[in-house]
């Protein structure tokens, strides 16, 4: 006897499920490598191109000063012309800046360039989140952000012996090793930019490798679903905009981002500090953190969505990085740093998957472009101001302790908010 074929919304779905997260998974990959990348090449930039701690961690953090100022409009760009054409755009005009980052001679340059690069970059991921939404019912949001945002692991856990192996490049063709690793790296964005064009459809409608019956299934599943576990939804920027929750949510993730990019953007330096281990010896361990929080993200994502629980899941997360933090402030050797940092990255990645659910729970339309934008925005503040203070700290004191105490205390605050973060009665499922 053959077996009842799927029903036609489950088919479109396996067939989203394969056709979509592994592209987007890419892309994801190459937009964090290339936003993260400067941390391997301070190794040898800072002192090439004469910058301090405070310096490059003010350069570092200006890219979250554009990408912040950008964002929304750039997300309701996105929502007008379709994903396809603004997700090609972005990934072109952000892989030539960040190969011009070679050029780089002083602080006026960093930042000038590091400032453009947030500006080319500003709305890919709540583009990306967005983009979920047209694919994914509710029930599935958060492993399918998860496995997407398992990219931002795995271009730490790749870009770590990557970026080292480029930056043992060092002389050649009068270039210096961090200069190799911008141009090389830079590459991929504008190479798929033009693939993007070709490969990734606009919504389910426009999707040719599904059939008539199977888009009008997903179509309405997506209704169906959105309406039965929404409450109280927004329709419009306006509403979206004067929502407490939503400003809520870009609080919450401020404290999330401000762990993301202290481990990112530091972790190398961190290391290299205790342990006085060569450059590419740094970019090979730096991939174990980045390890535990890919295998972290996709268990806590895969137990949020069987549950139905998001607020928890998410504190939880946001006191275990807070934990972690505590600890590296307290590692007097480098494999004790990179065990609690590791800890730390479990519990900053891990809360990704269940918060982005939430913004979506509300707000549908212009409502979700701009709101998850805003989110996304204020929150990536934190990009900044994380960097800054653990450079400006250093700077004073030539170490890294008070810092990292200063972003353990704003991880224990989110988790806080996170469960204040009330999405509102559901229909069958517990908030």
């Amino acid at each position: 006897m053959r077996a009842a074929s799927a029903p036609p919304d489950d088919a479109a779905l396996a067939k989203a499920r394969r056709r979509l997260l592994p592209f987007l998974f890419l892309l994801y990959v190459v937009a964090y490598l290339d936003r993260i990348n400067v941390g391997f090449a301070s190794l040898q930039m800072n002192a090439a191109v004469g910058l301090s701690a405070a310096a490059y961690g003010l350069g570092a953090g200006m890219f979250f000063v554009s990408y912040t100022l950008f964002e929304v409009p750039s997300n309701l760009i996105l929502e007008r012309v379709g994903a396809r054409l603004w997700i090609a755009r972005i990934m072109i005009t952000w892989g030539a800046v960040s190969s011009a980052m070679m050029f780089v001679q002083g602080e006026a340059s960093f930042y000038t360039l590091r400032f453009l690069l947030g500006a080319a970059e500003a709305g890919f991921f709540p583009g990306m989140i967005l983009y979920l939404t047209y694919w994914f019912p509710p029930t599935e949001r958060a492993r399918a952000t998860a496995y997407f945002m398992t990219a931002t692991a795995l271009s730490g856990l790749v870009g770590g012996p990557v970026s080292g192996a480029l930056l043992a490049l060092d002389g050649r063709l009068g270039l210096g090793g961090w200069q190799w690793m911008f141009l090389v790296e830079g590459v991929p964005a504008i190479v798929l930019g033009f693939v993007v064009l070709a490969w990734l459809p606009d919504g389910p409608a426009d999707a040719r490798w599904l059939s008539a019956e199977e888009r009008a299934a997903l179509m309405a599943r997506l209704r169906a679903e959105d309406a039965r576990h929404g409450h109280a939804r927004h329709h419009t920027l306006g509403a979206a905009f004067r929502a407490g929750r939503v400003w809520l949510l870009a609080a919450l993730y401020f404290t999330i981002v401000i762990g993301l990019y202290g481990i990112s953007f530091w972790l190398p330096q961190i290391l290299q500090g205790q342990s006085g281990w060569s450059d590419v010896r740094v970019g090979v361990v730096s991939a174990l953190p980045y390890l535990a929080a890919a295998v972290g993200m996709v268990i806590v994502a895969a137990h949020s969505d069987r549950t139905g629980e998001r607020r928890w899941h998410v504190a939880c997360c946001t006191w275990t990085a807070a934990v972690g933090f505590v600890l590296a402030s307290r590692a007097a050797t480098a494999p004790a740093s990179l065990a609690a940092l590791s800890l730390a990255a479990v519990g900053v990645w891990g809360a990704f998957g269940p918060f982005w659910t939430l913004p979506a729970a509300f707000l549908s339309g212009t409502a979700a472009a701009g709101g998850i934008a805003l989110v996304n925005s204020v929150g990536n503040i934190g990009g900044f101001a994380g960097p800054y203070v653990l450079g400006f700290v250093r700077d004073r004191t030539g170490r890294f302790e008070a810092g990292l105490l200063a972003l353990a205390a704003v991880l224990a605050l989110g988790g806080l908010l996170a469960l204040a973060a009330r999405p509102g009665r559901r229909a069958g499922r517990p908030s």
